[in-house]
């Protein structure tokens, strides 16, 4: 079942949506999408009731989603079709692919909106992303909640964009994958109050986060860029008071990233990080390797500075230690792991 509105007033426009359920062909479980769809400058309020599946917002101006409406990606029933777990693509199911996003793939998805406030609400299940937000500028996420089973392929929380003003504030992540995602072409998003985890924290390719907390995540705060990527600039990253419980690698740069191969494995990136500070990190880490930083040979990480660095190696090995490459960072206040003394082999990783 689909839904397509169209909204071209000028008025203030209120929907309700409300979905209770969907049966499909043999009386299984059916799929509900929708897709509102502008151009609209009218200020639309969407209050959503009931579980809706897949809904995509386009091109709308002063929309406001809210009321504590729950959105399940139906994953479980997605991936009982043979031969689709564990791959990036899966024929016509809902799924995006790590390397292609596609429209009405997500169990949210918003293009090109301005001025959208999105509030009390809770996603779960998604078969990978669970919301994805291209082109918009000033948006804001709020008590927003998503929750998602280890199992599920690259479901990132949520993944930016080429946004402009984007707020995430005072919410929960809980996905194997980023809790939050950025990509090129995004500038001002602020990430405040955030609970992540468990999964893979926050990766950015630009930007920054202050007040978050993450327990249990393989990563905490991380910049990564892939080997041998196209040319570009990222900088003004800013990590501040963050506390980690538990982080395999608390704080990483990774200009070597190489996720499945699919990089030129031998070429240093060329993406030019610069003015990047990392304050107020404090808690403990699952691995005595806390603080890696690995920066380009052809574009040296530029103005990367630590001030009041406080983690702690919780297993019984050896302390917290750091290692860094093609970065000389400023230092200030305490220092623990101390920054950067141990310089590491340039290998390309594999994480994810």
């Amino acid at each position: 079942m689909a839904i397509q509105l169209n909204f071209v007033s000028s008025m203030l426009i209120l929907v309700l949506l409300s979905i209770s359920s969907v049966e499909g062909q043999g009386g299984g479980g059916g799929v509900l999408t929708a897709t509102l769809d502008g151009p609209c400058k009218a200020p639309i309020e969407l209050q959503v009731e009931g579980t809706p599946k897949w809904i995509a917002f386009n091109r709308i101006e002063n929309l406001k989603l809210s009321s504590g409406g729950l959105f399940d990606g139906q994953r479980t029933i997605a991936y009982k079709k043979e031969g689709c777990k564990g791959h990036d693509y899966c024929g016509s199911l809902p799924i995006v692919s790590h390397f292609l996003i596609e429209k009405n793939k997500q169990n949210l998805r918003f293009d090109f909106l301005t001025n959208a406030m999105i509030q009390d609400i809770i996603t779960k299940n998604s078969k990978q992303f669970h919301v994805n937000v291209l082109g918009c500028k000033n948006i804001s996420f709020e008590h927003f909640t998503i929750s998602s089973r280890d199992e599920s392929p690259n479901p990132d929380g949520i993944h930016f964009g080429r946004s402009n003003g984007v707020n995430v504030l005072n919410s929960e992540i809980k996905t194997s994958d980023d809790c939050v995602s950025i990509g090129d072409g995004s500038k001002i998003l602020v990430i405040n109050g955030v609970t992540c985890g468990p999964g893979h924290g926050i990766s950015i390719a630009s930007l920054g986060f202050k007040n978050c907390t993450m327990t249990n995540t393989s990563n905490g705060a991380r910049i990564k860029s892939w080997a041998g990527a196209e040319p570009g600039t990222c900088s003004n990253i800013h990590f501040e008071d963050i506390t980690m419980t538990n982080v395999s690698s608390t704080i990483i740069i990774d200009q070597k990233y190489c996720l499945w191969k699919k990089c030129k494995i031998n070429e240093e990136s060329i993406v030019k990080l610069s003015n990047i500070s990392f304050k107020n990190i404090q808690g403990t880490s699952a691995r005595p390797k806390a603080v890696k930083i690995i920066c380009s040979a052809t574009l040296p990480c530029e103005n990367v500075e630590f001030v009041d660095i406080e983690i702690m190696h919780c297993g019984p090995t050896r302390p917290a230690v750091s290692q860094c490459l093609n970065v000389k960072p400023k230092v200030s206040g305490k220092q623990n792991p101390a920054a950067c003394p141990t310089p590491i082999p340039a290998k390309p990783t594999s994480v994810a």
